[in-house]
């Protein structure tokens, strides 16, 4: 690579703005941000048609209407990997782009990254969501991991878990790269508009869990240990997408428990956009993160940059983002190994995520400074610029 003669780089990926709806679409969204500052960068991703230069989208094959969703995805993919002639590197983030990335691997002789955001052995409940597909997710995830140039781990556990999960894979072609935070944006705000409309106090403490209803992010936990938190505590929910109908009745059963005994259960089910979040995560006395499986947890670091404590799960990569005791508290989880990441007393858990809130809640001043610490850390150590850098400089090693 010259500077006359930047790298082409082909991001492939299911969400991109204004479609985001998980941890995945948001790191695309700032990896290509920041690329494009330093080469030239392309994005081919799945949905309606997008109006920013450079970004290309991809509908459902007509012919493939009505199939199963993963060989749906799979159709997509073929005709994405088809985009990317002219590319020097394609680099794929997930599985529903992993066929995309390997196909254009193959297609045009080109390195091919594949970023491991999660993966689908550790994922073993989407069988309810896919069926049969399922089979073909974790057959495109593990042909693409196999044979890549480079895998991308957002953590040193998330490259742990995929030395397990695909023992082919040559440890040397595994790099840890950390998921970023734009600290200009996630930043506190002081405003209180947002906490009116949706019925929060600012005046009484909360605790803030954001994300989908999926059994990877352990909401259920989470709703049982709220049984346990002061009556006076706000629990605030951004919490929609759920993976199955069963999670989706499992999730609302518990809600209305909870509200049939107290008050302040505010759940929000519909998106909303970052400006509304950031407000709530700033003004949040503590924002929770009960996953079950969490290669990183990026959203750990948007609360940590609104200067909001976390109390979080010791799993996955979150103890590399959350300092115990120092940005936030860890919850202790004794998991099952078949790939679930259930609790193996999921009594024992929720009591001490129950604990760990408590704990914080009981001291908010501590609370404070845990989340102080926190956006120092956040600032200091995930900036997107010296993410981008190093995964250029990866792109660079792989051309010929």
């Amino acid at each position: 690579m010259t500077d006359s003669a930047p790298l082409r780089v082909d991001l492939l990926t299911r969400e991109y703005p204004p479609e985001v709806y998980g941890g995945a679409g948001v790191h695309v969204e700032y990896l290509a941000r920041e690329l494009r500052r330093i080469t030239e960068v392309r994005v081919h991703c799945f949905g309606a048609t997008r109006t920013e230069p450079g970004v290309r989208a991809y509908a459902d094959p007509p012919t493939l209407a009505g199939t199963n969703a993963a060989l749906r995805t799979m159709g997509v993919d073929l005709e994405m990997a088809a985009g990317c002639a002219g590319a020097d590197v394609v680099h794929s983030h997930t599985w529903y782009a992993n066929l995309a990335g390997h196909t254009a691997k193959l297609l045009y002789g080109v390195p091919h990254v594949v970023t491991a955001h999660s993966l689908e052995p550790l994922r073993p409940w989407k069988a309810e969501q896919l069926g049969g597909g399922y089979a073909l997710s974790a057959w495109c995830e593990r042909t693409a991991y196999e044979s890549a140039d480079a895998v991308v781990a957002v953590s040193a556990g998330m490259r742990r878990d995929v030395l397990a999960a695909y023992p082919a894979v040559d440890p040397d072609r595994v790099k840890v790269i950390y998921n970023g935070i734009d600290t200009a944006q996630y930043a506190p705000d002081p405003g209180t508009d947002v906490l009116t409309r949706l019925g929060i106090d600012p005046a009484l403490p909360s605790v803030v869990y954001v994300g989908r209803i999926t059994h990877q992010k352990g909401l259920p936990h989470l709703l049982r240990a709220a049984r346990e938190l002061p009556p006076e505590t706000q629990l605030v929910l951004l919490a929609g997408a759920p993976d199955t109908p069963e999670i989706a009745a499992e999730v609302e059963c518990l809600v209305a428990e909870l509200r049939s005994g107290r008050s302040g259960v505010v759940w929000v089910a519909e998106m909303l956009p970052k400006s509304e979040v950031i407000q709530v995560l700033t003004h949040a006395t503590i924002f929770v993160c009960p996953s079950v499986y969490e290669p990183m947890g990026i959203v750990n670091l948007e609360a940590m940059a609104c200067e909001t404590a976390v109390v979080a799960t010791a799993t996955g990569g979150i103890p590399e983002v959350v300092a115990d005791g120092e940005t936030g508290l860890l919850v202790p989880i004794d998991q099952a190994t078949d790939g679930s990441g259930r609790p193996l007393d999921a009594a024992r858990f929720e009591a001490d995520l129950a604990d760990r809130l408590n704990t914080l809640l009981a001291d908010p001043e501590r609370a404070a400074t845990l989340g102080r610490a926190g956006r120092r850390r956040a600032v200091e150590h995930f900036s997107w610029d010296a993410i981008a850098r190093q995964t250029l400089d990866l792109y660079g090693s792989l051309v010929v």
